[in-house]
Formats: structure tokens, sequence, C-alpha cells
């Protein structure tokens, strides 16, 4: 143990205590938020804990073994700490969150109690709760490669290897026109086929709503430019003049790799593992019955 965990130790053991809670919160972006259930703001390890910021969390249940340790955070949104935009942009999605006991009159004194990451946010009625989960959550996690006919690899990713640095699969540009916070208008992108973008990824690179990213749902290809969809509206307001990155779109089967990014070789999917139909299917007099492939 740590000579600042030793101490608060002795302090505890006195009866008479001084100690809160504080938990740092670092987001995917970098952004770290602190908060506290003290009534004054503390500060360490390079953190400003805000008191006031309407944020508690529930005892936290520990194990032995390699079970998973979890606990709940509740608070308030505001713009001064967690707001519902950037909660439905998905910045606290896997967010890293550690949780202190401290002793406020001397915050060397302290015990770093959980470390881990959110899992579930639910907000409703300006309120948001947020599930805890311990670092042995990762250990849950389903590993191995998966036989299927659709490819496993992601998009750019090191098994894929397609470079989207390329220009031949991405475009960047200004937004023109904005409708139901999914439908944006683009001019100068008109030279791609049509959709080329659909399933791709949709990154906002200026703006209120940068480092975010969307999934693309459709693509039409207009007279110099085109219309993309997303599934969702990503947060933050997109406004006319913002720059986005549009990357190309993969649906993940062989034909797409082969003809549209010319990687089959780096294909991760079975394309000729026998479907449904095939466990299914049964004689028939007009059909070929020697036992051989079912494949012409």
């Amino acid at each position: 143990m740590t000579a600042g965990e030793d101490a608060l130790l002795d302090h505890l053991g006195t009866g008479c205590t001084t100690v809160c809670r504080a938990w740092a919160v670092t987001r995917m972006d970098g952004v770290v938020l602190g908060f506290t259930d003290h009534d004054r703001d503390l500060a360490f390890e390079g953190v400003a804990f805000r008191a006031g910021t309407g944020l508690s969390a529930r005892a936290l249940q520990q194990t032995t073994g390699l079970s998973v340790d979890n606990s709940e955070a509740a608070g308030a949104l505001s713009s001064a700490a967690v707001t519902e935009d950037d909660i439905i942009a998905g910045r606290y999605d896997g967010a890293e969150v550690r949780a202190w006991l401290v002793n406020w009159r001397d915050v060397t004194q302290r015990l770093l109690q959980f470390r881990g990451s959110l899992g579930e946010i639910v907000r409703a009625g300006g309120m948001f709760r947020a599930e805890l989960r311990g670092l042995t959550e990762a250990l849950n996690r389903l590993q191995g490669r998966a036989y299927q006919r659709d490819c496993a690899a992601i998009l750019g990713g090191r098994q894929c290897g397609v470079d989207l640095s390329d220009p031949s699969y991405h475009w960047e540009g200004p937004v023109q026109e904005i409708a139901e916070h999914r439908l944006f208008t683009f001019e100068g992108a008109g030279s791609y086929p049509a959709n080329h973008f659909e399933k791709g990824r949709f990154k906002v690179m200026s703006g209120e709503a940068v480092g975010l990213v969307g999934l693309i749902k459709s693509d039409q290809r207009l007279a110099g430019g085109r219309v993309v969809e997303l599934w969702q509206q990503i947060g933050p307001a997109i406004a006319s003049g913002d720059l986005v990155r549009l990357e190309a779109g993969c649906d993940r089967a062989a034909a797409t790799c082969r003809s549209k990014f010319n990687n089959f070789i780096n294909f991760r999917g079975f394309p000729h593992v026998p479907g449904e139909d095939w466990l299914i299917s049964y004689p028939v007099s007009s059909g070929r019955n020697d036992g051989g492939s079912l494949r012409s």
C-alpha cells in the first residue's frame, strides 16, 4: 500500500472521519471530468473534482476472484457537467472511470476503490443513470473468429488493409443543406458512383459536433453533388458550412471486396460456407442427384 492509503486507513481508525468520494471520468476524446459528493471542490492527480454537480454513486460491489465489480452512478443533466447532447453523441461510451475515498481535509490521504468503464447509460426527466463496470468486464468478451459468409474485418482496419486516406475512398467538404438532423446535401461530391458511401462513416471535422461519427444509411447521387442520410442523428446540431468527411461503405460481401476495393486477398469471410437453405434441402426429380457438389 502507498503512504497515502496507509494514512487514510489510520484516519478511518480514529472513528472521527472527514472523508468523501471523488470520481474522475476520462472520455474517449481525452476530456477529463471530476466529480465529488463533498460540498467543496477538490483537486489531486491533476484533476479538479467539482462539487454541486448532482452526481452520486451507489455502494460498490466487489468480490474476490474474476467476478465483475460493479456499481451505478446517477446525476443531473446540466451544461456545467454531463449534457444530454454529449450522451446522445456517444462521448461517454466506454469512458474510463476511477473512484476514490478521500480525506477532504488532506487529499493526499486517499484510496482508489474502483477503476473501470461506463456501461449502459439511461437518461430520463433531466437525469441520467450510468452503469459502472470493473476491469474484469473485458474477460466476458467473446474471442475468436466466426465462420460466416460476410467479412469480419473492419474497413480500413489492420486486418482489412484498405487505406481510407486514398481519395478514391473518402471525400471532405462543407455541408450545404440539412433536413431532420439526418439528411445532408453536399456539392462537389458527384464524381463518386451512386451508393459509394452507403454503409460508410460520416465524420464531423469542424463545428460544435467535431469528432463525432455517424453511420450512413443511404447515399444518393445528384447533379454535381449528393444527399446522405444517417441512421440516426449524432447529438449536437451540425450547421451548414461545417466540414464533414464521408468514407466509403462496405457491405462485407466478397464481390464488393473484389470489385470496389480490389482487396480480396485480405477478405476475412468464408463465402462458400453452406447456408441454411442447404440444411433443409431435399432431392427432387428435376435436379441432379449423383451425390456430387451442389455448386455448379
